[in-house]
Protein backbone atom coordinates (compact mmCIF):
# COMPACT_ATOMS: atom_id res chain seq x y z
CA UNK A 1 0.00 0.00 0.00
CA UNK A 2 2.87 2.31 0.29
CA UNK A 3 4.27 1.68 -2.90
CA UNK A 4 0.82 2.98 -4.16
CA UNK A 5 0.45 6.23 -2.45
CA UNK A 6 4.72 6.65 -3.44
CA UNK A 7 3.74 5.80 -7.17
CA UNK A 8 -0.05 7.64 -7.25
CA UNK A 9 -0.36 9.73 -3.97
CA UNK A 10 -3.60 8.17 -3.29
CA UNK A 11 -4.05 6.33 -0.13
CA UNK A 12 -5.61 2.60 -1.05
CA UNK A 13 -7.48 0.72 1.60
CA UNK A 14 -7.43 -2.69 2.64
CA UNK A 15 -11.05 -4.40 3.65
CA UNK A 16 -11.07 -8.09 4.75
CA UNK A 17 -12.10 -10.40 2.82
CA UNK A 18 -13.44 -14.06 3.48
CA UNK A 19 -12.04 -17.11 1.87
CA UNK A 20 -8.89 -16.38 0.28
CA UNK A 21 -10.78 -13.70 -1.58
CA UNK A 22 -7.90 -10.94 -3.08
CA UNK A 23 -9.69 -8.40 -5.17
CA UNK A 24 -7.92 -5.05 -6.26
CA UNK A 25 -10.88 -2.80 -7.05
CA UNK A 26 -9.88 0.92 -8.08
CA UNK A 27 -12.82 3.61 -8.45
CA UNK A 28 -15.33 0.52 -8.70
CA UNK A 29 -13.73 -1.12 -11.21
CA UNK A 30 -12.15 -4.63 -11.00
CA UNK A 31 -8.22 -3.99 -11.48
CA UNK A 32 -6.84 -7.67 -10.71
CA UNK A 33 -8.43 -11.02 -8.99
CA UNK A 34 -6.43 -13.42 -7.05
CA UNK A 35 -9.09 -15.59 -7.69
CA UNK A 36 -9.42 -15.08 -11.76
CA UNK A 37 -5.59 -15.13 -11.89
CA UNK A 38 -4.66 -18.01 -9.38
CA UNK A 39 -1.97 -15.95 -8.06
CA UNK A 40 -1.38 -13.26 -5.77
CA UNK A 41 -0.04 -9.77 -8.47
CA UNK A 42 3.25 -7.91 -8.35
CA UNK A 43 3.64 -4.65 -7.29
CA UNK A 44 4.35 -3.38 -10.74
CA UNK A 45 1.10 -4.79 -11.98
CA UNK A 46 -1.43 -3.59 -10.07
CA UNK A 47 0.53 0.49 -10.42
CA UNK A 48 0.59 -0.14 -14.48
CA UNK A 49 -2.98 -1.16 -14.03
CA UNK A 50 -3.72 1.95 -12.20
CA UNK A 51 -2.70 4.49 -14.82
Amino acid sequence: MAAIREAKGVEAELVKGDAGVFDVVADGELVFSKHEAGRFPEPEEILSKLG
